[in-house]
């Protein structure tokens, strides 16, 4: 009897410590939610340019429209992802699409984008579930690091890819994130966030796209890593032409 209490004790501790985690991670995305987007994201309209093709997103308190438009010649290609599904227009009109795999594909790079582009609003999905694991330095500045996991429902076709953000424990930004994935034969990034200005009331960042030597690596000693110099530059993640309404 004396060993079960004591399992059972254990089993309530390790529960009420992930809750107060979990808690916590909540309690600090929201603060970073509203330095970021000043209660402004719920009802923006955001337009940017992204390597050649313009994105736009509304929003209207839980409805949302998210857009890339490209020109391949003399047509204009529009696929937008809603509430009401997925549609291609071309010069405006609507156009059938029925390979749900294309589909597929287009939807999660367009979500991809809009996500990295308007961070951290994104990180209060209802698929996301964040959890405060512990604090560090990155250039002697003091932040959180909050891991986020995705649930399998409404979580995407990368759901089980893991991030991690550096949010700062005084002004909330996130000016770094990790994560690992699984497709193309997986991957680990570490993106440092510059160049941050205020569009609209809203803020956004470009970022410095670097990755490590190793995939064995955990994404909570990436910063360390990074402030080691480790990590190799790969790309610039850079939005232009931002517009918010």
């Amino acid at each position: 009897m004396k060993n079960l209490l004591v399992i059972l004790s254990l089993a309530l501790f390790v529960s009420c410590q992930s809750e107060d985690k979990n808690k916590s991670a909540q309690k600090i995305v929201d603060q970073a939610i509203m330095a970021s987007c000043n209660g402004l994201c719920d009802t923006a309209e955001i337009e940017f340019t992204f390597r050649d093709k313009v994105y736009r997103s509304k929003r209207n308190n839980g409805d949302y429209s998210l857009s890339r438009k490209l020109k391949n010649n003399t047509i204009d290609i529009e696929d937008v992802v809603s509430n009401n599904g997925f549609q291609r227009l071309m010069n405006g009109a609507p156009v059938a699409m029925k390979d749900t795999i294309t589909i597929s594909k287009i939807s999660e790079a367009i979500n991809s984008v809009h996500y990295f582009a308007q961070l951290p609003y994104g990180l209060n999905a209802p698929a996301v579930n964040k959890e405060l694991v512990g604090e560090g330095f990155v250039k002697e500045q003091p932040y959180y690091k909050v891991k986020v996991t995705f649930a399998k429902e409404g979580g995407g076709t990368d759901f089980d890819d893991v991030f991690m953000y550096w949010i700062h424990k005084e002004n909330y930004t996130v000016d770094y994130l990790a994560y690992s994935y699984n497709v193309n034969g997986g991957g680990i990034r570490f993106r440092e966030a510059y160049n941050s200005r205020i569009v609209g009331g809203i803020r956004f960042a470009d970022y410095n796209n670097y990755k490590p030597a190793t995939l064995t690596i955990e994404l909570a000693a990436l910063d360390a890593a990074f402030d080691a110099g480790k990590l190799s530059l790969l790309s610039k993640i850079e939005l232009e032409n931002i517009t918010v309404n």
